[in-house]
């Protein structure tokens, strides 16, 4: 039995389809809510599906579990409310650690590569304190993140009680299906191929660096399931503890992707830019590119798709198709 928290969402459900097909019994920690998000599980249905506000319960109950896979957050870059982001995002870590150290069952979690800030510290994955604080997250949902990760590198320098195996995966940025009820986190690649759907040309932002050309903002674009193929290898590997990237290692820019989802969609490149909203200036990652050799050194071999192998799969074999959902 393995406990996968926001089993329903995005990477979560893509998660759960992976280990459905392995035949492994998952309880799943989510809300449904009324966003359709039930849809990332109808073909595959969990054994078992509880709220996150039960989640203390459940581990009351000692359930006989191989893992906990902590995906559950409030991850929209734009959220505000920091009392509510703190308890969801870090307490609720700190408690599933706690339980997992007490119980020798492994803990696999999710970072996020927004803990780099807007980059000019590097993207090294080292996990040491003098690291981990040159970081600046330029929003309270990467300060979150950010937070419990330095809490993990406390309790490791410590001779405190940690599971058995411990895994936080910093992740870029992810696209693939079942991320539709995401509303304004949704991938960039989804909302292209929605524009150019409707016949509309691939808008993105203008620069707002000088030394930046329009659409050469550039970022490490990751398909999904090579993130599920990295959590299936933790999963399978127990020996492997630590804080790890999960890119491609390779940045690529805003305009070859909306290339790419031309080119998945049969149509011309059409590409307009518009100015950046207010809202996310100064908060902005121009560039990330994920240094993914702590992951491979651990023993994690596998092949990483292209952006344009991985936006014509989802183009093709999701977007459209009449049922998208994985």
């Amino acid at each position: 039995m393995i406990l996968v928290t926001g089993g329903a969402g995005f990477i979560g459900s893509n998660l759960h389809a992976a280990l459905h097909e392995r035949m492994v019994e998952v309880t799943i920690a989510d809300r449904l809510r009324e966003t359709g998000k039930w849809r990332n599980l109808r073909k595959h249905p969990p054994a078992r599906l509880i709220g996150p506000d039960r989640i203390a319960d459940y581990l009351g109950s000692d359930p006989p579990l191989q893992a906990i896979v902590h995906l559950g957050a409030i991850s929209e870059t734009t959220a505000t409310d920091g009392d509510l982001v703190w308890h969801s995002n870090v307490t609720l870590s700190q408690h599933l650690w706690h339980w997992c150290a007490v119980h020798n069952v492994p803990l696999i979690y999710a970072s996020s590569a927004s803990t780099y800030g807007d980059g000019s510290a590097g993207f090294d994955d080292a996990f040491d304190h003098a690291a981990l604080r040159r970081l600046r997250p330029l929003n309270l949902y990467g300060w979150s993140k950010h937070a419990f990760d330095l809490w993990v590198a406390g309790e490791c320098a410590s001779s405190r009680p940690r599971p058995p195996q411990w895994a936080g995966l910093k992740f870029f940025n992810v696209y693939g299906p079942n991320e539709y009820h995401k509303g304004a986190m949704i991938s960039v690649v989804k909302v292209k191929h929605d524009e150019i759907a409707a016949g509309r040309p691939a808008t993105l932002f203008r620069s707002d660096r000088p030394d930046l050309a329009d659409g050469a903002q550039a970022r490490d674009f990751i398909w999904v399931d090579d993130v599920v193929a990295a959590l299936l290898f933790l999963l399978d590997h127990p020996g492997v503890s630590g804080l790890f990237n999960l890119g491609t290692g390779t940045a690529r820019s805003y305009a070859d992707l909306a290339r790419a989802v031309c080119a998945a969609n049969g149509v011309p490149e059409r590409i307009e830019f518009v100015p950046m909203p207010e809202r996310l200036a100064g908060q902005y990652q121009s560039f990330t590119q994920a240094n993914m050799d702590r992951l491979r050194d651990a023993g994690f071999e596998h092949r990483f798709t292209t952006l344009e192998d991985g936006v014509t799969r989802y183009v093709t074999e999701f977007l459209k198709q009449s049922d998208p959902y994985r």
